[in-house]
């Protein structure tokens, strides 16, 4: 048993064509029916999460998923995704197409009369006989023959395949067809009323639904997309002295590749030549750039910022740190969603049930001496006014009425689910980088001492002036295209200061950069770098501003000296700055009652230093989180009970987003972060998040209405039909008055 555990392997798929839970069980029954394969859908992403064996080709898994009535596609190939949503559109227009003259013809009696007079005229100017029947109404049936029979195809396939386990594609196909089929039998014979407009109706607004809810579910499987494109395609590998371009499948553990300035790394490995700044934000999420030189380990899809390195490949394919956050993403996507909408949960009772109601009905009036028109449109109208349109809106409308209202507010919700989660969360897990802070590097504070140049000589004296500092630093800094060197730069630049010439330029990775700054009759050595290294290059360093760079330091921030020929005379604190609205957005969470916590994969130091100006307790700080860890931190408070949010910008958060109850990106990060989220902030501001949880309760307050209506509607329309106090033609209109009114309700959210 162990050895067929260890040689299972995740595969995901893309599940299109599922309307409701039952289609949901009816992919897992099959996938599960093969062999050592265990498989989870997920209805919301539309995804299967299946652990198979190694030697099973995937194509099995999606013949497997085709043969109960769906289709399956990698999860990868985004070009499934985009066709589908493509065809869902062009099915929608051209059953509006047909559809609308079709109601305005049937619904109009005057139009009707004109138009079948006008019908006849042109049959005689042809000398053509008049058809047995109303012509108005053959015109009629042909127009609604391409939406009943051709657009409607893949909802009586899926309701054929699944004959045995029915879903909402079964009372479609019932009552359309019936419809349709009974308008041909009556306008030929003369015996009752036409209902092909029914059919159409039917059809379209099941369509216009599903394509709706299509909508806000088709970037669901786009996160791991995402991850796969991060990685490198190709690598440059040294062989033979000679460098060799190959595919990244190709690469071996130990060989060695060269990575230039801005490219990605191709994988985990150990740098064995040179020196640069990696920013490793994929993974830890801090904008901070770690510098590397021979003997540091690296990794694979990091970017590599100024530098030019050998590396020596150490873990490659599944083994790489990006590979097991794709893992991690997957494994919680793939995961069902703790509470299933209300439609789907009684599908499997709902619809076998009003089908016996129907032949029931028509039984009860056959065998009650009434005729088989009396008996057939009473079952009939059963079948139209039990259709699932409203069920199938009452989601997807409202979610597009909040999706369209929220943008206006810089909010995206994705995912309908969210939205019975969000008056429940109770704890919400906060990144640090992008999140509560800005995610850019910046001069927070300053100290200039030009007294302490006094040791300079009188030579310098009047040259030791701010302005010539901070020039004789811009001068410097410029010439490197380090993050800190960059913040540094930009801020003095923003004073109005200019830099002047630079000979002997020279940069020490991890140290700081220098130069012979030209200032006119004067040329000092000028040095700006961390202090140590200033500190090891100087023969004065003033008691002051250790004092000042020592209580910088605590605070978490980056500090750089600048000295003038071994004397220090100024330096530069860069960090991270707080968002303007953390510390509002954090009182308003304990006003709600959620226990805010800040995950970060910075310092102990600098993350406190963040929680004690936001407002977050010391004891619900957790710092040097790797993506693994900020999952376990979500399970741990899941595990207590809790519902989790989590708020996150990086690739770094998107396991994390995925595993919490509820996530939101921001949409200043990355793709995959704002792909796997259930909802995206636009907007950099973090009061958003308390925004998109108010309008989530707001919404789903809305569809819990809707719903209400729906099943109230059904519990007093079927009892009416099948007493025969309704016309099919009108339980079509009562259907359509049905879904416009979970239209109107869903417009309260604006």
């Amino acid at each position: 048993m162990e050895n067929k555990t260890e040689s299972l392997e995740p595969v995901t798929l893309n599940i299109e064509g599922m309307t409701c839970s039952a289609c949901v069980a009816a992919v897992e029954r099959t996938l599960n029916a093969i062999p050592g394969v265990s498989a989870t859908v997920n209805f919301a992403s539309e995804t299967a999460y299946i652990m198979a064996p190694a030697d099973i080709d995937t194509k099995v898994l999606i013949a497997a998923v085709k043969s109960a009535g769906y289709t399956g596609s990698k999860i990868s190939d985004s070009s499934q995704v985009a066709l589908h949503s493509k065809k869902s559109a062009t099915a929608l227009f051209f059953a509006a197409f047909f559809t609308i003259p079709v109601l305005a013809i049937s619904m109009n009696m005057t139009w009707h009369h004109q138009i079948e007079n006008w019908l006849l005229q042109q049959l005689e100017s042809f000398k053509i006989l008049p058809p047995v029947g109303s012509a108005t109404s053959w015109l009629v049936i042909g127009l609604s023959a391409p939406v009943v029979t051709i657009i409607a195809w893949p909802i009586h396939r899926a309701a054929v395949r699944n004959i045995k386990h029915p879903t909402m594609d079964t009372l479609i196909t019932l009552g359309s067809l019936s419809a349709y089929g009974w308008s041909i039998y009556a306008n030929i014979t003369g015996e009752g009323d036409v209902y092909a407009e029914v059919a159409a109706t039917v059809v379209t607004l099941v369509i216009a639904g599903r394509f709706l809810e299509s909508r806000a579910k088709r970037r669901a499987s786009s996160a791991l997309s995402t991850l796969l494109a991060l990685g490198a395609k190709e690598v440059s590998v040294l062989r033979n002295g000679e460098t060799v371009l190959i595919p990244i499948a190709h690469l071996v553990i130990g060989d060695e590749f060269l990575v230039k300035p801005g490219e990605r790394i191709a994988t985990d490995g150990l740098v064995i030549s040179g020196d640069s700044a990696v920013d490793n934000s994929m993974l830890t999420g801090e904008s901070m750039p770690i510098d590397v030189t021979i003997g540091s380990h690296v990794i694979g899809s990091s970017l590599n910022r100024n530098g030019r390195l050998i590396v020596r490949a150490s873990r490659i394919g599944s083994d790489t740190e990006l590979a097991r956050i794709t893992a991690m993403v997957i494994s919680a996507q793939g995961t069902k969603a703790p509470i299933q909408r209300l439609a789907d949960k009684i599908a499997a009772i709902f619809v076998p049930v009003v089908s016996v109601l129907a032949i029931g009905t028509y039984f009860a009036w056959r065998y009650t001496d009434h005729t088989l028109t009396q008996s057939i449109s009473s079952a009939i109208t059963v079948l139209v006014i039990a259709c699932p349109c409203a069920l199938g809106l009452a989601t997807p409308v409202a979610l597009l009425v909040a999706s369209g209202r929220g943008a206006q507010r810089g909010i995206v919700i994705r995912q309908p689910r969210v939205l019975e989660v969000a008056r429940k969360i109770d704890a919400v897990v906060l990144d640090k980088t992008g999140t509560l802070t800005a995610g850019t590097m910046k001069v927070l504070s300053s100290l200039i001492l030009p007294t302490a140049g006094v040791a300079l000589g009188t030579k310098y004296s009047d040259l030791l002036r701010e302005p010539t500092i901070l020039s004789s630093a811009l001068s410097i800094e410029s010439q490197s295209d380090h993050p800190v060197a960059t913040a540094i730069a930009h801020s003095i630049s923003q004073q109005g200061i200019k830099p002047t010439t630079v000979s002997e330029f020279s940069v020490s990775p991890g140290s700081g950069a220098a130069g012979r700054v030209n200032l006119g009759f004067l040329s000092p050595v000028v040095l700006i770098g961390s202090p140590q290294a200033v500190a090891h290059s100087t023969t004065t360093f003033d008691p002051q501003l250790q004092s000042w760079v020592l209580d910088a330091q605590s605070k978490g921030l980056t500090v750089s000296v600048l000295a003038w020929d071994g004397i220090a005379l100024a330096a530069f604190a860069v960090g991270d700055e707080i968002k303007a609205d953390a510390i509002e957005t954090i009182l308003e969470f304990r006003r709600q009652r959620i226990d805010p916590w800040l995950v970060t994969g910075d310092s102990i130091e600098v993350a406190l230093n963040v929680a004690l100006q936001v407002g977050i307790a010391a004891d619900h700080v957790v710092a040097g989180a790797l993506p693994q860890n900020k999952v376990e931190h979500v399970q741990a408070l899941q595990s207590q009970g809790r519902r989790v949010l989590m708020v996150g910008d990086g690739i770094n958060d998107a396991a994390a987003l995925a595993t919490a109850d509820l996530s939101i990106a921001m949409g200043t990060g990355t793709d995959t972060a704002i792909a796997t989220a259930d909802i995206t902030l636009m907007k950099p501001e973090l009061r958003g998040v308390i925004s998109a949880l108010n309008l989530s309760t707001k919404t789903l307050n809305v569809i819990r209405g809707n719903l209400a209506w729906a099943f109230l509607y059904n519990v007093i329309g079927i009892p009416v039909a099948a007493l025969g106090q309704l016309r099919p033609t009108y339980a079509a209109g009562a259907m359509a008055l049905s879904s416009l009114f979970v239209v109107t309700n869903s417009l309260r959210i604006k």
